[in-house]
């Protein structure tokens, strides 16, 4: 990530030195934040829903795992609890015909309780073998697919949210004081739509481009910042695409 912001920093700093027509234009591009979906536990995929380039909707279902270890854990456990009952009952009825004894009673509760809980694990465990897209979004990427098998915590679709997309773009250190988070600024981008807007929700606190210690004024008129702008309408944009950002006057 170091050398993409280098890069895109340098290229800010030649697109300036070029270009001095309109001081408060800057150079960016669109970039964003996936969400990785993937299981808690390993699995095979045995139902994929989703295909790239698809809109879905949160909760909705985008893939099932194999369950039948899960399906089995669940029928071991509900037997747990069934026995766990059978000798709570009779403890109890003991106690109350003082045959049993009090720490024989508590006992049966715990076993009981503790067989409960396993339970719940277990039926958490066997439905999260369907996994559901956590926000609204476009699938970007499908990673795996039906009758493949799939470590825990691997991702098996990109997800982006429209609020994940962002502007990215450098300014100079003489601009940087015009900038205000909060702040709305036009973008452009070849065959976008015309009135496209940005609202300004990161100024960088450090350099991107760092020159010696010593500074003259040549090297610090070098020196930019990165800035991030959340767009209004994030659907008429595409992760990668250069744009141009011109602050207010």
């Amino acid at each position: 990530m170091t050398w993409r912001l280098a890069l895109m920093a340098a290229a800010a700093l030649a697109l300036a030195a070029c270009s001095k027509t309109d001081p408060r234009q800057l150079q960016g591009w669109v970039e964003a934040d996936m969400v990785f979906v993937s299981p808690d536990e390993a699995g095979r995929i045995e139902k994929l829903n989703v295909e790239q380039g698809d809109k879905v909707a949160k909760g909705e279902l985008l893939f099932v795992l194999d369950d039948d270890l899960q399906k089995a854990d669940e029928a071991v456990r509900k037997a747990a609890v069934t026995n766990g009952e059978q000798t709570f009952e009779r403890a109890k009825q003991l106690l109350q015909t003082s045959a049993g004894t009090q720490k024989t009673y508590d006992d049966a509760e715990a076993a009981l309780r503790q067989a409960r809980a396993n339970l719940a694990a277990a039926e958490t465990r066997l439905e999260r073998r369907r996994v559901y897209s956590p926000a609204d979004g476009s699938i970007q990427q499908v990673y795996f697919r039906v009758g493949e098998t799939v470590p825990a915590g691997r991702g098996v679709v990109a997800l982006l949210p429209p609020q994940n997309l962002k502007i990215r773009f450098f300014a100079p250190q003489a601009t940087l004081p015009k900038i205000k988070i909060g702040q709305t600024v036009a973008v452009t981008c070849d065959g976008c739509a015309p009135g496209l807007t940005a609202k300004v929700n990161f100024i960088s606190l450090s350099a991107e481009y760092t020159p010696p210690v010593i500074y003259s004024l040549e090297e610090r008129a070098k020196l930019v910042f990165l800035i991030e702008a959340l767009p209004d309408d994030p659907d008429k944009f595409r992760v990668g695409q250069p744009v141009s950002v011109t602050l207010p006057e």
